[in-house]
């Protein structure tokens, strides 16, 4: 396995890019060796070029290039790998690199909008903690003082304020290392197997966000294996690779124990009833599907139908997500500022 810097901007902005040129090329009638000159000498991003000229170097070598891709795994990962297989074995190469290339930029397209659709919470979020952080730390410790003379007792709120604000200005030094602390033992916690498991179970039982990560996660199961079974892959081999690629280890282990059904001999759809999170439309068009001698048809209606339902979901969570920020933000900060006023009030109710 070769090492490779800038891995992630090259899965973000090269590796699209790189298998629709690739498909395009050998398309046109040129041959794997001149398309893979071409695109190095092309590349842009140094570390990518790096990469295609070690592939390039097999190719000339006599390896076919699927031997190349593999020395790279986490650029192209299992499902690439095995799909450029199945083109040079099925004399199909630039049809499957362009059904790579689709599965590839839906992906990302999908990535980018749920990425897109988190960034604005996480910003307010982010806001609201700095703003009460503030306010709690500068604001409140002096409205303390203010009344601390009149011998008077705060208001409940207002002193749970001060308290707070007392505490953090003493024990910030506990309070910082106990915070990364806690981040470092769940990042270690999730690495593990059940965490991993129990983390992926979470993201699909949360509200909204888990019919989110469900029904994409689904439609790319269905996607995926759709492709491959389209290319050639054989159907134990892509549900093993298509299962390594949802990026949940709920939906994983229930491909997985699928798949050793079919390995005894069932269909695919008995295989997949009863497992965790496998809906039954999709367990009812696998089942037609192989009735007709079409499941790659009807696993691409089921991943269209999916991915319509994410879009949908994603636009309904944009426009409810504003709204309930805002009120957020709002309670939180009133009840803030409402707690630094009470003792202004009350000292005007005593006076009158």
């Amino acid at each position: 396995m070769e090492k490779v810097k800038g891995v992630k901007r090259i899965l973000q902005k090269d590796l699209v890019p790189f298998t629709k040129q690739l498909a395009s090329m050998n398309g046109a009638g040129m041959s794997i060796l001149v398309t893979m000159q071409t695109l190095e000498e092309q590349a842009e991003n140094p570390e990518f070029k790096k990469v295609l000229k070690e592939i390039l170097r097999s190719i000339e070598g006599g390896d076919p290039m699927s031997r190349g891709l593999a020395k790279f795994p986490k650029i192209f990962d299992e499902m690439f790998v095995n799909m450029t297989v199945a083109g040079e074995q099925s004399g199909q190469f630039a049809t499957i690199m362009k059904r790579l290339a689709d599965i590839l930029q839906n992906s990302s397209r999908l990535k980018r909008k749920v990425k897109s659709a988190m960034t604005y919470p996480t910003v307010i979020m982010s806001i609201a903690l700095l703003l009460c952080w503030g306010l709690i730390q500068f604001v409140v410790p002096t409205f303390a003082e203010m009344f601390a003379g009149s011998g008077k007792p705060l208001p409940a709120l207002t002193q749970s304020l001060v308290d707070l604000a007392d505490f953090i200005k003493h024990w910030w030094y506990v309070i910082i290392p106990g915070i990364v602390a806690a981040v470092w033992l769940f990042r270690q916690w999730k690495r593990t197997e059940r965490g991993r498991y129990a983390f992926d179970e979470f993201m699909l039982k949360m509200p909204v966000f888990g019919q989110l990560n469900h029904k994409s996660g689904v439609g790319r199961f269905a996607r995926l294996l759709a492709q491959m079974l389209g290319a050639g892959v054989p159907i134990l081999k892509a549900i093993d690779v298509t299962a390594g690629s949802l990026g949940n280890h709920v939906l994983e282990k229930s491909v997985r124990l699928a798949g050793k059904e079919v390995e005894q001999g069932n269909q695919l759809n008995t295989a997949l009833t009863g497992k965790p999170y496998m809906p039954l439309i999709l367990i009812r068009m696998i089942a037609a599907g192989e009735k007709a001698g079409r499941v790659e048809d009807m696993l691409n209606s089921v991943a269209d139908a999916y991915d319509e339902e994410v879009e949908t979901l994603l636009a309904t969570l944009t426009s409810l997500m504003e709204p309930f920020l805002m009120v957020f933000l709002g309670g939180i900060i009133g009840t803030v500022v409402i707690a630094m006023f009470m003792p202004i009030f009350n000292m005007g109710s005593l006076a009158h």
